[in-house]
């Protein structure tokens, strides 16, 4: 997918206000700038979710898919528009401090915060994607996007937010009840995994199990959607659709 880039700042921030853009009964402000679903080079798949994103019933999306299909991509670009549209006050970003079979967290130079700093890169990235330099300056300043590890989220209550909980196949079971219980009101999450790519020992994660009995028709009443990517999803590049596929054929 090549690089889509918002030049100017969110609305909060001054930025001038453009089009309307009407999404089934999702409204929000479009600034100049800021790209509509039409303009970008999703999936259909992907257009499905972002607009499930900004619904204004939605409040949790558990959503799943293979490595290069967009899950965080698409969650940070859907907080964006709620940020922009004023429907929230800021955006958390978290995922569990989980150390892989190959890196081990102490390792890592820096003091605590630094340490956390290389697990959230994968929002840095896709803010980088998304905006330039001095908008994402000026969102960490205003603290309008943050960054906050799943292990300190108990006790929380979260208003008016957006959480992106990515690399959810890493989290614990605990874990996961904890995030889904700290939501209050006009917040909503989005809670992205890869269950392919764990790293924890004996795959003994939590998301398939909070997955499965979120995935009925009572949940959707309340808000509560569970979504999944295809390989037909993977955007990243060829290499990586055709490596996926191929990775499947490995008993987990």
């Amino acid at each position: 997918m090549s690089k889509v880039r918002i030049t100017g700042d969110l609305s909060s921030l001054g930025i001038e206000e453009g089009n309307v853009i009407v999404s089934d009964e999702v409204k929000h402000v479009r600034p100049r700038g800021l790209f509509s679903l039409e303009e970008l080079n999703w999936t259909e798949k992907q257009k499905k979710f972002i607009e499930l994103c900004l619904d204004k019933n939605t409040r949790i999306i558990l959503c799943k898919g293979p490595a290069g299909s967009s899950k965080t991509l698409t969650g940070v670009y859907s907080a964006l528009n709620l940020l922009n549209a004023g429907r929230i006050e800021d955006v958390i970003y978290m995922r569990s401090a989980v150390e892989s079979s190959d890196s081990k967290l102490g390792f890592l130079p820096g003091d605590a915060e630094e340490k956390l700093f290389y697990y959230n890169l994968p929002f840095m990235d896709k803010l980088d994607e998304l905006l330039n330099c001095s908008t994402i300056k000026k969102l960490q300043r205003e603290e309008k996007i943050k960054i906050h590890p799943v292990n300190f989220a108990r006790g929380m209550s979260w208003n008016h937010k957006a959480i992106i909980f990515d690399e959810a196949q890493n989290s614990s079971l605990k874990e996961i009840i904890t995030v889904l219980t700290r939501i209050g009101k006009f917040s909503r999450l989005f809670v992205m995994a890869d269950p392919m790519q764990t790293d924890l020992k004996n795959n003994k994660g939590g998301f398939e199990k909070i997955y499965d009995i979120f995935s009925d028709d009572l949940s959707k009443e309340k808000g509560i959607h569970t979504f999944e990517f295809g390989h037909e999803d993977i955007m990243r590049s060829e290499l990586t659709k055709y490596v996926v596929s191929k990775l499947t054929e490995i008993e987990q």
